[in-house]
């Protein structure tokens, strides 16, 4: 891959040997965990490698939770908000990895057309909420309203204080229809938030990750913060409370992440039946039919 030193989109500094091995470590990072695993070949014994086989474990754990939500008819939300380059995406790409999407399932909802803008707010989320037997992984949320609307003034005073009164009361409602409901806030610092979005700018498999809401959103730090703490205050319920993972290191965040989502339910391994292969019919009158030369795609590899 080309590694670009200059940028003429934000920034126009060269990038130093620091910041292009930051670029190379987020490239490895992209790398599917089993490819990494089988690399193991010498009993590698470092950090990185730890990293995956605790994943992988985790991920055991969760498609065991996944049986469990199946068996008992659980429903369960869970709620990803955060800064742009906070982890978000990460975390639900690894949560979700080995799991049935027909079971969990992520909503990531674009902005509203026309005819959502005139809905009531919460309408268009309920419409993404799990039925028994399904967990949904909200890859932000109804909190758009207290973030990101607000900051770039997509809503007005009325609305946004109209949400706060009524986001305890619809979240008080998810919990009384037996919704499991858990939020978590991806916290990141001003200098990793930077150094994620120049990531994004060099790397051109990221590219496509930065738009101009989020260049608008770096210059808007304070805003955002001064909007996260206000939701935070009057969003943090005790049938809704939030939970603050600490982002900055992204294989720390997700681990630590997973294995607090894991302990919010007492969830015990289902006994599957034995699966007995059942021997191939075979009929003398059946022919296979040979495939058109032209329908075979080139073998290159």
């Amino acid at each position: 891959m080309m590694w670009k030193t200059e940028t003429t989109m934000s920034l126009n500094k060269p990038l130093d040997d620091q910041q292009i091995q930051r670029l190379r470590d987020d490239i490895l990072d992209t790398l599917d965990e089993e490819i990494e695993m089988s690399m193991d070949e010498d009993g590698d014994t470092t950090d990185r490698v730890k990293y995956f086989r605790e994943l992988l474990r985790l991920q055991g754990e969760l498609v065991k939770l996944q049986d469990w939500v199946v068996a008992t008819k659980q429903k369960v939300v869970i709620l990803f908000e955060g800064r742009d380059a906070a982890g978000k995406g990460g975390v639900i790409k690894r949560i979700t990895q080995r799991l049935n999407p027909r079971v969990c399932r992520v909503a990531a909802l674009p902005a509203p057309n026309e005819r959502e803008r005139t809905q009531w707010y919460f309408q268009r989320y309920v419409a993404h909420l799990p039925a028994a037997g399904e967990i949904v992984l909200f890859d932000r949320s109804w909190y758009n309203r207290a973030g990101v609307e607000r900051v770039m003034g997509f809503c007005n005073d009325d609305e946004y204080e109209e949400f706060f009164r009524t986001v305890p009361e619809f979240e008080k409602m998810l919990s009384r229809s037996g919704i499991t409901l858990i939020k978590y806030w991806f916290s990141i610092t001003d200098d990793e938030q930077h150094a994620r979005f120049l990531g994004r700018i060099h790397d051109p498999l990221k590219q496509w990750k930065l738009s101009p809401m989020d260049l608008e959103s770096r210059r808007r730090w304070e805003d955002y913060t001064a909007a996260k703490e206000t939701m935070i205050e009057r969003t943090h319920t005790p049938e809704a409370p939030w939970w603050v993972v600490q982002a900055d290191d992204k294989k720390s965040a997700r681990l630590n992440c997973i294995t607090h989502l894991l302990e919010h339910f007492n969830y015990h391994e289902i006994e599957h039946p034995e699966i007995d292969l059942p021997d191939r019919v075979r009929n003398p009158d059946y022919t296979r039919h040979p495939i058109q030369d032209e329908m075979i795609i080139p073998e290159k590899f």
